[in-house]
């Protein structure tokens, strides 16, 4: 069973299609929402009204405009407020998307061509090319005689030891590239829960900002609201910059394999590395999220994630020693 046989790419299609699901529940607290708000409205304007005909002053009508500017957006709150909030962030997100669509598929274009340059430079070397060509290593089994069965025995031996360092090593980033992948769909599905539990009770944000005293709910819940939605085109950024920095990685393996001389030792902890710092990086994504909109009361989100972002890298990096010294290191001596 291969590992990475999960399609996330449908995943977070589903998470997005739930958003889009729950988008109707909003009209459930609309009604809730618009008594709160005119009550709100009625101690709002008569406050003012009774304040300024106490001054002999004459009644400044415009500030007395919000309380209604506030209804009408709970009245229509899925389209005016959530589909004009929706309709102008989402270039951003198409856009980040295309950015990492297109470092993902060059990235594989260059992992093809350099696997296709190692095996060509295993074949070069006359000691090593029988390991990955069954004609050389037939060959060399038909120069030995009958009574080289002890060396016979230990090309089979080293054949295999090879193509089980190969599958451990695949394994291996099989297993980091599944973990990167989930960790991207845990980012998502938590933004996708944040998104709907705003946009159900966003309407009872706005009610509550028409009162004295909560005026700012509704610039909190705004600036949260977009700085959670940024959550996913930020995470395409990150996927973008370590699709191109292995990008890079795979020019300079490919460089390498194209010269003649140079034979390849079949070790690549550099790719295991950056693997492991991805899986980290990914939960900074909402403290960077939050430096583009500043979005404060989130709680203990941000410490928590960092938290856990740091107990992930440790027991990440443990693993990495774990499997890499104790597994490959000792077929690397064979």
């Amino acid at each position: 069973m291969t590992l990475l046989a999960i399609d996330f790419q449908n995943l977070h299609q589903i998470l997005q299609k739930l958003y889009v699901d729950m988008m109707p529940l909003c009209s459930n607290m609309t009604g809730v929402a618009k008594g709160i708000a005119g009550l709100g409205a009625l101690f709002y304007v008569a406050y003012r009204v009774w304040q300024q005909l106490s001054r002999a002053e004459p009644i400044d009508v415009f500030p007395l405009l919000r309380p209604f500017a506030i209804g009408f957006c709970i009245m229509f709150f899925p389209t005016v407020v959530l589909g004009t909030i929706n309709s102008v962030m989402s270039p951003i997100v198409k856009g980040a998307n295309n950015m990492v669509q297109s470092q993902t598929l060059d990235m594989e274009e260059h992992r093809q061509l350099r696997d296709k340059l190692e095996v060509e430079a295993y074949k070069r070397n006359p000691e090593k090319a029988y390991l990955v060509d069954k004609e050389e290593f037939d060959k060399k089994l038909e120069k030995m005689g009958t009574f080289d069965a002890i060396d016979k025995c230990g090309l089979y031996l080293d054949r295999a030891a090879f193509n089980a360092k190969k599958a451990i090593q695949g394994w291996f980033q099989e297993l980091l590239e599944l973990l990167f992948q989930a960790a991207a769909l845990v980012i998502d599905t938590i933004r996708t829960f944040f998104l709907i539990v705003l946009s159900i009770l966003g309407p009872i944000a706005f009610a509550i900002s028409v009162w004295d005293g909560f005026q700012s709910s509704l610039t909190q819940w705004i600036t949260r609201y977009l700085s959670v939605y940024l959550w996913l085109p930020v995470s395409d950024l990150f996927s973008s910059v370590l699709a191109k920095i292995q990008v890079l990685m795979l020019k300079q393996d490919i460089e390498m394999l194209s010269d003649q001389s140079y034979i390849p030792d079949g070790s690549s902890p550099v790719y295991i590395i950056f693997m492991i710092i991805g899986i980290v990086g990914y939960f900074t994504i909402p403290t960077v999220a939050n430096w583009i909109i500043a979005a404060g009361g989130m709680g203990n989100y941000g410490k928590n994630v960092n938290q856990s972002a740091t107990k992930a890298g440790s027991l990440a990096a443990g693993a990495t020693g774990a499997a890499v010294g104790n597994i490959a290191g000792r077929l690397l001596k064979r």
